[in-house]
């Protein structure tokens, strides 16, 4: 709906933008004044671009702080705007074809826009598009076919099988149980305990924050779902990451990650 409106948009810039009727004066469209072709029809069309490109990336793009699908909602939305005044400020002069095509197609492409992120049958990726990552192997590994690697074969019964990931803290397979008495903490103080740390494969359920480890609460990188991050270090509740790029910081949340 959204790339049709804003073909249409496109092709009225090159009508007429004013109706003179009988009189044999050419009337004039929207790239006689860039003000209307540029400033307005395009407008429309590059705001078109960016909901298109933003909803066939995996992750949204974000340009100071904002989704670049909701720079197109705004783009689209003033032309449709700006249309409407235009024709309603009119006066004596007749709007041409390019003005009425151009005012319509605005707003179905204003009306697609808003109606995207609302409507559940219009949220589907688009043709081509890549959807939910499935988690890779750690570090450009190849994916695995046994149990517990996604897309393998899983357990008839339901049974957990060695290489599946295990929730952050779980018992597993092969680790002998001991008695309450005798665990070791879940959690050692920070700065404490370092030595009985194993580094593991982690991946997160949702995209999550990770913090410098200075303390400052500034985020040097997002850890997205399916991908695999080395936990290099345990501080209370927290664990120091490395991404794949070498960069290690402080990830807060660790709830419901899974050890690789």
């Amino acid at each position: 709906m959204v790339i049709g409106a804003a073909v249409v948009l496109f092709i009225a810039s090159f009508l007429d933008y004013y109706d003179y009727g009988s009189n044999r004066i050419d009337a004039p469209n929207a790239w006689d004044g860039l003000g209307n072709g540029i400033g307005v029809y395009m407008v429309g069309v590059i705001g078109a671009a960016l909901i298109v490109f933003s909803r066939s990336q995996p992750q949204p793009r974000k340009v100071v702080g904002l989704d670049l699908a909701q720079f197109g909602v705004a783009a689209t939305v003033f032309t449709a705007w700006n249309m409407f005044w235009t024709i309603i400020d009119l006066g004596q002069i007749d709007a041409g074809a390019g003005l009425i095509l151009g005012f319509i197609a605005s707003l179905a492409l204003a009306g697609g826009a808003v109606a995207s992120p609302l409507v559940p049958a219009l949220k589907a990726p688009l043709a081509g598009a890549p959807g939910q990552q499935a988690v890779q192997p750690p570090y450009g590994g190849q994916p695995g076919q046994g149990y517990g690697y996604p897309g393998g074969p899983q357990p008839a019964f339901g049974g957990q099988q060695p290489g599946q990931p295990q929730p952050y803290g779980a018992q597993q397979p092969g680790q002998p149980v001991q008695p309450e008495a005798q665990k070791a903490p879940a959690a050692p103080a920070a700065g404490g305990g370092a030595g009985d740390f194993t580094p593991f494969w982690f991946a997160v359920p949702v995209a999550r924050q990770l913090y410098n480890e200075d303390g400052s609460q500034a985020p040097i990188a997002e850890l997205a779902p399916g991908t695999w991050y080395l936990a290099v270090e345990q501080r209370g509740s927290a664990l120091i990451a490395q991404t794949q790029d070498g960069r290690r910081g402080v990830l807060q949340d660790t709830t419901g990650i899974q050890r690789g």
